[in-house]
């Protein structure tokens, strides 16, 4: 899906790790929310409250997801999901831009 109908956007945006991290929150008419963002390339560490679908729409990055001890490569149309509850790191190797899909 390349754009989103009918959704309330969050003027104010999310800030992470000094602004390397940025997005915006979407609100869509059934209450479920997604963020668009962009990472810059580094080393970040996120914690999830709910479970997240994290969709690459640009660029690549390493994932080192709960309970793993391998890191996993994904790029542009690729996508990982990440357990409620838990903490993720990744690598970021070029700027990417990003969806996040909060679950229920």
């Amino acid at each position: 899906m390349a754009e989103f109908q009918q959704v309330t956007v969050a003027k104010k945006a999310n800030i992470y790790f000094d602004g390397k991290v940025t997005s915006r929150k979407l609100t869509f008419a059934d209450g479920s929310v997604k963020t668009l963002g962009i990472m810059l390339p580094g080393e970040y560490q996120f914690g999830t409250d709910a479970p997240e679908l994290m969709q690459i729409q640009a660029g690549a990055l390493d994932v080192l997801l709960p309970g793993s001890d391998q890191w996993l490569t994904v790029t542009a149309g690729e996508q990982f999901a990440v357990p409620g509850n838990s903490r993720f790191s990744l690598k970021v190797h070029s700027v990417t831009d990003y969806c996040c899909s909060y679950l229920k």
